[in-house]
């Protein structure tokens, strides 16, 4: 069977864990879209494993697949393999032939294309994602399968690479190094061909995960970013370049739909939200300069600001490289709602329960008000289809008691029970509006800090 984990949020729900935890049952994990602007953390044993392109499965020794719906930058990719290898694991990753390349000059368009958008899409990571979705809609992208090929590859990077050099070098009048360079770009990219071919790395994604399910194995896809970050479904543009949604899956890792639908569709939830960048988010509490549309410093009541930077401080909502605070806000069941209809949620794990306890009372966003351009006033209890529809929405706050700080080791030994009362009466809302059943309850950041319900491989 198939288990699909996807992220109904704004990415960071906890994906990773989530795969880990649930990974033992699974015999492949595979990744359908996106690639190393993903950051997917897994602790085991005390130990932290920080992932950004290797399917989180490896860490409990699992085959890992790359689908030909993510876009590979094979640096990364190797020195994860390596990192991973030195720490005394053994990872088996495959990477599909039909997959994209990142190549270095997608990674210096990315940055400059950043600076010249400003405020018209999602800050990225800049590490050449979008530029690198955007070669492959327009058919002058390298997969990996032409970097075995030295003929193709050549003929490939003496289309693209001009157009790259006159749009780095003339229309932003960037400096051009190696990374528009034909003879150098041809031989570091011969490299990597060669060691995926060494490291028999590449296969035909389809055909590989047909023979796996053919064969009986269980395999489980693994969504990275979240639903409201789908180029299709989310808050365009301040989306990612995928699509992150279970619908992806099907031609992100080349199976039918129907083995997709036939299997598990998991959403993952953050008891609250966070996110980087701008855009719209309705429930969000304080505000964060840069981030937050049209915040000042001073604009946001104390209370509302101490309570944002408590949370934030207690989840650590801060950027793993830059410390840049995130945005942080209740949780908005609109999005949710919209995300469980849109993926075909038939569970949901809940995580960072925890994080919120010692509060008095906990909000949730259950629905918006929504002016419309003629000045009416609406109720929707979904995301509207526009972002800027999105941004004239208000949340409409319901209040739940708040749960006492408890051992929370404890917790997720004793299961379901020993959760504090109003933190079951939180989650049974939530899984009352979704309709759908919670199969865990996140309490910690271990695998072993998690309140199992059900196994969907059991």
């Amino acid at each position: 069977m198939t288990v699909t984990i996807v992220g109904s949020q704004l990415g960071d729900e906890g994906k990773g864990g989530v795969v880990d935890i649930y990974g033992d049952g699974a015999d492949v994990v595979v990744r359908y879209q996106g690639g190393d602007n993903a950051g997917h953390t897994v602790v085991s044993d005390g130990e932290t494993y920080k992932l950004s392109l290797v399917p989180s499965g490896a860490v409990r020794g699992k085959i890992g697949v790359l689908g030909n719906g993510c876009v590979v930058n094979p640096e990364t990719l190797f020195d994860e393999l390596d990192e991973l290898r030195d720490r005394g694991l053994d990872p088996d990753v495959r990477v599909a032939a039909r997959a994209h390349v990142i190549m270095p000059y997608h990674r210096v368009l990315d940055g400059i294309e950043e600076t010249e958008k400003d405020d018209l899409a999602a800050g990225t990571t800049k590490r050449g994602i979008g530029p690198t979705y955007e070669d492959k809609a327009g058919r002058r992208g390298v997969r990996i399968g032409d970097l075995l090929d030295p003929e193709t590859l050549r003929s490939r990077l003496e289309y693209v690479v001009p157009q790259k050099r006159a749009l780095a070098g003339d229309v932003y009048g960037a400096e051009l190094d190696e990374a528009f360079d034909i003879d150098a770009l041809y031989e570091r990219a011969l490299e990597y061909g060669d060691r995926l071919a060494d490291e028999e790395m590449v296969v035909d994604c389809g055909a590989f995960l047909a023979d796996r399910l053919d064969a009986g194995d269980e395999v489980m896809f693994e969504g990275a970013q979240g639903t409201a970050l789908d180029i299709d479904y989310g808050v365009y543009p301040y989306v990612t370049s995928s699509n992150p949604t279970a619908g992806g899956v099907a031609v992100g890792a080349g199976v039918p739909p129907s083995v997709v639908g036939d299997g598990e569709v998991i959403g993952i939830v953050k008891a609250y939200l966070s996110r980087v960048g701008t855009g719209p988010l309705p429930t969000e509490l304080g505000g964060v300069e840069g981030q937050t549309p049209d915040y000042e410093p001073g604009s946001v009541p104390d209370d509302e600001a101490e309570l944002a930077t408590w949370i934030r401080d207690q989840g650590g909502e801060y950027g793993t490289v830059t410390g840049r605070p995130r945005r942080v806000g209740w949780l908005d069941m609109p999005m949710l709602r919209h995300a469980a209809r849109t993926s075909g949620f038939t569970g949901i794990v809940v995580n960072h329960v925890d994080t919120l306890a010692g509060l008095d009372e906990v909000k949730v966003g259950h629905a918006y008000t929504m002016t419309t351009l003629d000045g009416d006033t609406v109720e929707r209890d979904v995301v509207p289809p526009t972002t800027e529809q999105w941004g004239r929405c208000d949340a409409r706050l319901k209040t739940f008691d708040g749960w006492p700080d408890v051992d929370w080791k404890a917790v997720a030994d004793d299961g379901w029970d020993a959760l504090p009362e109003a933190a079951r009466t939180y989650l049974a809302y939530i899984a009352d509006e979704l309709d759908v059943p919670v199969y865990a309850v996140g309490v910690g950041p271990g695998r072993d800090e998690t309140v199992v319900r059900v196994d969907p491989f059991a």
